[in-house]
């Protein structure tokens, strides 16, 4: 397995030492450019809900996941109810805290994939959303 060392040396430049040699990498906007050359990337970072970029988008299915590992408290829907966005799916206990996972657009519940006291790993699927 190779190390690799990555070392910021100026906002937005890093020092990346792999397999001896040396490379500095730049950050430019959606780009990282090493040598000249551009490589594209994107963040995703899945704690955080995304809204459709599109109003009144409501095509396909739209699934509900757990931000944090915990345990699931209640389920405030059945399968078929139809839901509006924004309703609460279910509550997740998180570190002492319960949170109400809310649907992220209008639909029905196609599936829902834990019961109650049930304990999810971050990034679980809970429920479906069509």
């Amino acid at each position: 397995m190779k190390k690799t060392d990555i070392v910021e040396t100026e906002p937005g430049v890093y020092s990346v030492l792999t397999s001896g040699k040396s490379f500095e990498a730049r950050v430019e906007g959606g780009e990282v450019v090493i040598g000249g050359q551009r490589f594209p990337f994107e963040i995703q970072d899945p704690r955080q809900w995304k809204r459709s970029s599109r109003p009144g988008d409501t095509q396909g299915r739209a699934s509900l996941t757990a931000v944090m590992p915990g345990k699931i408290v209640r389920i405030l829907v059945s399968i078929g109810d139809e839901v509006k966005a924004g309703q609460g799916i279910m509550v997740i206990e998180a570190m002492k805290m319960q949170n109400e996972l809310k649907a992220p657009r209008d639909g029905r519940v196609r599936a829902i994939d834990v019961k109650e006291n049930d304990s999810v790993n971050a990034g679980a699927l809970l429920a479906t959303i069509e």
